[in-house]
């Protein structure tokens, strides 16, 4: 829009001048008086030094990034606190598995409990189904928290830390997280060659092996991506 009226502010003063000179040297009349004349000219001379010197001014609020859309989550924000908590400490103990510090596993794994034990899953309830069968995965990861802090060696807390990212991977997908995406790894030599394949839930494309073989023994299998968007907002 803002580059129509400059083009506007060349043509119309120009239209200007030109009617006056045909006025004059071709109808042989009074032509535009001298002042309104003058003024055309300087209106054009602004025009088109405006239009070619400053080209940069043309259209810059159109040439502007728009905003990206923002993020619009279907849960409560005390639902979606309880879930990030989750999330955070399952990261912190994914990352005291990358070190092998058993110590360092129990702690973080102590804490994912409480934050599980505190997630307001009874908020799927407005959907019995979904409610349901949340339920089952919910119940088996507390399960498995508790083998990884009873498990005495670290090849066993592995395996029930496996299991336990399995649980929350269900359960995730089936509350159908919203926050942001995650991205299911894949180590298929966790267990040795013939074992089956470790798995963690990590908020980044590239992510450390959990299982203590092959650091760079990652695969994204697939995600979780169920983000929406505000596509109501005006840019």
């Amino acid at each position: 829009m803002k580059k129509v009226i400059d083009i506007l502010g060349i043509i119309l003063p120009a239209l200007i001048i030109i009617l006056g000179i045909i006025r004059v040297f071709v109808q042989r009349t009074k032509g535009v008086n001298g002042l309104t004349m003058l003024f055309a000219i300087l209106l054009l001379l602004v025009g088109l030094v405006r239009y070619y010197v400053f080209p940069g001014n043309n259209g810059s609020k159109d040439n502007e990034p728009k905003p990206l859309p923002l993020a619009v989550s279907k849960h409560s924000t005390a639902f979606n606190q309880s879930l990030q908590q989750v999330l955070e400490k399952y990261y912190e103990t994914t990352a005291a598995f990358v070190k092998a510090d058993t110590v360092a596993i129990n702690q973080s794994t102590l804490a994912l409990q409480m934050a599980l034990d505190s997630f307001k899953i009874d908020e799927l309830n407005v959907d019995t189904l979904i409610y349901q069968t949340a339920l089952q995965p919910y119940q088996n990861a507390k399960a498995e928290i508790a083998s990884i802090i009873a498990d005495p060696s670290l090849t066993e807390k592995r395996a029930s830390f496996n299991l336990l990212s399995n649980e929350l991977f269900t359960l995730l997908s089936t509350a159908r997280y919203d926050l942001a995406k995650l991205y299911w790894q894949e180590c298929s030599t966790a267990f040795g060659e013939d074992g089956p394949p470790g798995n963690w839930l990590s908020p980044e494309e590239k992510s450390t092996n959990p299982y203590g073989t092959k650091e760079d023994c990652a695969e994204i299998k697939t995600n979780i991506n169920f983000v929406a968007t505000d596509t109501t907002k005006k840019l």
